[in-house]
This record gives structure tokens, C-alpha cells and sequence, in this order.
């Protein structure tokens, strides 16, 4: 790479950084797992480390009840930023985006445990309260995170709205929030214990960088002489391109799962891009043959922060949000499904025994299992 070239780990996020320290909270927060046998739970101990953490009613307690009941909390990121420069050039707020994303973040981690969302709680902080005297804003972001309730199926339980001076950067806001969910049975939790070789992947379509690599998208910005209102080749401003809603799975998993589709894993493709194919514990290589051609918007970040494919890989979705791991025998049913709801699906690829490791044909690239070290 030239010395032009910017990357996610320069103005962003650095994984080699964050990861160790996950993996070190990890280790101190499994051993409070205890308590939860005080109050008549336990946890399933294969989610933890994954998107969403799993617990259930102490078998003897249980009698005949068969469910679990799972939790996430997530966070938006820089994605607002965009959204409060769209609107100085606009007229638009663009914060029904930015609620409906910061919804997305959290449920569609959810979702890949199987469990089906209950209710959610908003996380907002700010500067000064100042913030939330723009009435159309205020009126985009609270319908924005209600419509995105409804989408997910989800009640909108609550939130904290915190002023924090010192802390928020003056102007903007900072935005997340958690979800909690139940697995109405036993057979629905979906853990990497139930990856198996010859598993087929599922890769459905995405509308586009969702939440994450936002600070390398802004640092081009900086560099366009027209900033987000530089046109893509479609015509569509930079800026608005980046502000397209993220897809929310939930109702789409829990359909999968009505049908009896034997879901052995699912991935939300996010941070670390697609390196989160190989997510799961087992070592087994991953190969993927086909996938959909990459958005307009990820060349024009590729061309301008003048990255190659493997960097690209490994921080952006690339135009792939979700992945679905299961038996070959299901994957027609499973695409007719998706279809239904309206979202588009790839037979990309299968899983073989062999190192843990991504294998991306079309694009002959490799990414070991080191490079994607969480528990």
C-alpha cells in the first residue's frame, strides 16, 4: 500500500488493540456466572463470547418449561456524524436512519442465538441537553427507533438519556442500547456447537456499510472536494449512501426457525468484515465460492482510501450482512423463505475440515484464524 492510503485501523478501529482486552473481560465476567444459580439460572456457557449471551432455568427448576432467554448490548458508532452533515447540506435529518441502524446493531446480534426479541432500551447521550430542542430530529429519531421496534417485533421498554459535559463531544450525540429476547425452546438455541463439515453458507445481501468502518467512509470525506455531496457513478451523494438503513433479521430468523430449518450457526457480518465467517470456536476452513458483487459505495471507499481487496474484506460487509450456516438439504427451503421477506441470499460456499480459516476464492484471499482471536 502507498503512503496515501488510509485504513480502518488508522482513523477507526484497532482490533489488535480491543481484542485482548475483550478477551480479558471475558475471562473475569465467566466467573459471575455463579450468581446466577442464586436466583434459579444458568448459563449457557457456548454463548458466551458470541453476539448475544444465553441463560436458562436451572434444569431441576424447570419442570416443563423449555425456553432461554438471551441479551445484547451494542452501539452505533460514528454514523450520526454523517447523518448531522447530511442535514446541514439537506434540509434532512437523516436520524430515523441513524435510530433504525442503532436498533439493527443490537438485534441483529440478537438474532444469531435464535432468540426472538422482547424488548429493547435506548441508550442516548449528549453534551448538553440543548440537543434535543431540534424538534425535527427529535421527532425523526424517537419514530425512526419505534418503527425500527416494530420491524424487529420488539417492545421499546425504555432508555437513558444521559447528559454527560466533559465526555460527548458539544453538537453531536452518542447513541446505543440493549435488547433482551427469549428462546421459546431448547432446540431453537443456535451455538457453534451444532457446525458440522459440508455445512453450506448462506451469505444475504446487505443494503450496504451498515455501522461499521464509518470512520475510514468520513475520513474520505474530508479529502472529496465536495465532501459527502461527491456523486457516486449511480448519481447518489456519498453521504446518502452511506446513511441507507441497515436490514433487520429477526422476524426472517424466527420464520427459519417456525419452519424447523436446522440453523446450525449464523454470523452478522460487522466488525472485522468478513473474517466473522469464522467466528465460531471449531477449526474448520471456510470456503467461499460465490458471493454478490460489492455496492457502488464499498469501490468507491476501496478507490479513494486506496485499499486492496484484503483490507476491504476484513472491515466491510462488502454488500454481505448475514451468514447462515446449515445442511445442504435446507437450503432451498431456507431461500424461499428469505425471499419472502423480501431479502436476497447467496449459496456461497461450505465448510471443510482444516485450519480455522476464510478462504475467499473469487477474490483469492486467505484470512488465518489468528487474525480473528475473541475468546
Amino acid at each position: 500500500m502507498s503512503k496515501n492510503t488510509i485504513t480502518y485501523s488508522q482513523v477507526g478501529d484497532n482490533y489488535d488493540t480491543k481484542d485482548p482486552v475483550k478477551k480479558l473481560f471475558q475471562k473475569a465476567a465467566s466467573n459471575t456466572a455463579k450468581n446466577l444459580k442464586k436466583h434459579g439460572f444458568e448459563e449457557i456457557s457456548d454463548s458466551r463470547g458470541e453476539s448475544a449471551y444465553v441463560w436458562s432455568p436451572i434444569r431441576q427448576a424447570q419442570g416443563k418449561q423449555d425456553f432461554m432467554l438471551a441479551s445484547v448490548i451494542e452501539g452505533l458508532g460514528t454514523k450520526n456524524l454523517i447523518a448531522d452533515a447530511m442535514y446541514k447540506t439537506t434540509g434532512k435529518t437523516y436520524y430515523d436512519v441513524v435510530a433504525h441502524d442503532t436498533v439493527a446493531a443490537i438485534i441483529n446480534d440478537l438474532s444469531t442465538v435464535g432468540a426472538k426479541p422482547l424488548v429493547i432500551h435506548a441508550y442516548w447521550a449528549i453534551e448538553d441537553n440543548k440537543w434535543l430542542s431540534d424538534q425535527k430530529r427529535m421527532k425523526d429519531l424517537i419514530m425512526g427507533w419505534k418503527n425500527a421496534c416494530d420491524i424487529a417485533g420488539a417492545s421499546w421498554g425504555g432508555g437513558e438519556t444521559a447528559t454527560m459535559k466533559q465526555i460527548v463531544v458539544k453538537g453531536v450525540a452518542e447513541f446505543g442500547g440493549s435488547a433482551v429476547g427469549i428462546i421459546t425452546t431448547k432446540k431453537n438455541l443456535i451455538t457453534d456447537k451444532k457446525l458440522k463439515e459440508r455445512d453450506r453458507i448462506l451469505l444475504l445481501k446487505s443494503n450496504g456499510v451498515n455501522a461499521n468502518g464509518i470512520s475510514l467512509a468520513r475520513a474520505i470525506a474530508k479529502n472529496l472536494p465536495k465532501g459527502y455531496s461527491e456523486k457516486l457513478p449511480n448519481g447518489k451523494m456519498y453521504g446518502e449512501t452511506l446513511l441507507t438503513k441497515t436490514n433487520i433479521y429477526a422476524k426472517l430468523v424466527q420464520d427459519l426457525l417456525k419452519d424447523n430449518v436446522d440453523i446450525h450457526y449464523i454470523s452478522n457480518i460487522t466488525g472485522h468484515g468478513f473474517r466473522k465467517i469464522m467466528r465460531a470456536r471449531p477449526n474448520f476452513t471456510y470456503v467461499i465460492e460465490k458471493m454478490f458483487n460489492p455496492h457502488q459505495v464499498f469501490l468507491f471507499i476501496q478507490k479513494h482510501a486506496n485499499l486492496n481487496d484484503y483490507e476491504m474484506y476484513q472491515t466491510y460487509n462488502m454488500g454481505m450482512d448475514y451468514a447462515i450456516f446449515l445442511p445442504e438439504k435446507e437450503v432451498t427451503r431456507t431461500q424461499k423463505i428469505i425471499t419472502k421477506h423480501k431479502f436476497q441470499s447467496v449459496n456461497a460456499g461450505f465448510i471443510e475440515k482444516g485450519e480455522r480459516q476464510v478462504i475467499i476464492k473469487p477474490k483469492k484471499l486467505v484470512y488465518k484464524g489468528e487474525t480473528l482471536d475473541l475468546r
